[in-house]
């Protein structure tokens, strides 16, 4: 179980986009700790630098300030580079609706830039960040690959188009490519702040904070809360995955079910707060149920989540209150 005890050539070198982010200064930390050698490529858009900091000065570690928008710089940063973990995007359906054009520029042209660049340098795989999003409103429970129903979002268009040039850049280029579609990540170092913020830090720092937390819709709307530590063991794995598994996307969640109201009563009482909600509309293009059906990425990726979410929210908590 878990990523620690993967093996890879000793000079193996990742490249790691959007890895002043969440989820990318995870992978980076982890890749680091693992005593391999990564390159950090982000533009601090939506990235904070403080999250790789404590990285900086460590000879197997580089950061490099671009966008993937730049082609040019996309292939610089994929020189020598044996896996790419493209995580550079801008999250958010709320955001997406608002911002179409803008989504369409970073996270489709920015995607296939970088998987341009890693075919023309040689890269070995090139595994990517896709999202449930992607099944819309296809009313299924639990979600199966080739089971996707209307797209509910630019966000959501954006990563099915990544998908669909994933496909393409295997079977016209000999591309390894693995879209992993991430259910709801939550953990250390993810953003609370601003209105696009993820549900699970925003109402830890608002029931710290002895604020009231509003909930989009009436609560009962379920996630399948992904803890940090499964991505990062999802993302390596696939480095290590066959080329026959090239091409395809994989459901990434820890395949459970959780209402969000039961979310903010457990946050309350781990937190031993005793503060009523807000409820406001439900958000627009957000689909109402999610939770993964993992079969696909544990056959063919040979992933085994750890971390269920009590394990992971524990944790979380306890990140929180020592860095919020």
């Amino acid at each position: 179980m878990g990523y620690k005890n993967l093996k890879f050539n000793d000079n193996s070198v990742f490249l790691v986009t959007g890895g002043a982010g969440f989820i990318g200064s995870n992978l980076c930390e982890a890749i680091i700790e693992m005593g391999y050698t990564v390159r950090c490529l982000d533009n601090l858009s939506t990235g904070n630098y403080d999250n790789i900091a404590h990285l900086e000065g460590n000879d197997r570690f580089t950061f490099i300030k671009g966008d993937i928008r730049d082609l040019d710089t996309c292939m610089d940063a994929c020189k020598g580079v044996d896996y790419v973990l493209n995580q550079a995007a801008w999250g958010s359906v709320p955001r997406s609706i608002e911002m179409p054009l803008l989504y369409e520029e970073i996270n489709i042209r920015g995607t296939l830039n970088m998987m341009e660049a890693a075919r023309q340098n040689g890269v070995k795989k090139f595994v990517y960040a896709s999202s449930s999003s992607v099944y819309g409103d296809h009313p299924v429970l639990p979600k199966k690959e080739g089971q996707e129903g209307n797209l509910l979002s630019p966000y959501a268009l954006t990563k099915r188009v990544d998908e669909e040039y994933g496909k393409l850049y295997k079977k016209l280029y000999g591309l390894d490519t693995y879209g992993l579609r991430y259910f709801n990540v939550f953990g250390r170092r993810q953003n609370p702040e601003g209105m696009y913020a993820a549900v699970i830090p925003k109402f830890i720092k608002l029931l710290l904070n002895e604020e009231v937390p509003t909930i989009n819709g009436d609560g009962r709307q379920s996630r399948d809360f992904t803890y940090i530590d499964n991505v990062i063991e999802a993302n390596l794995k696939a480095c290590l995955a066959s080329s026959e598994a090239g091409g395809e996307a994989f459901n990434i969640g820890a395949g459970g079910r959780e209402f969000l109201i039961d979310i903010y009563n457990a946050l309350c009482k781990a937190l031993d707060k005793d503060i009523e909600p807000i409820y406001g509309p439900a958000r627009a293009g957000d689909i109402r149920d999610s939770n993964a059906d993992i079969t696909k990425a544990r056959e063919l990726l040979g992933y085994d989540p750890e971390y269920d979410f009590a394990k992971g929210i524990a944790l979380a908590i306890d990140w929180y209150k020592e860095n919020l």
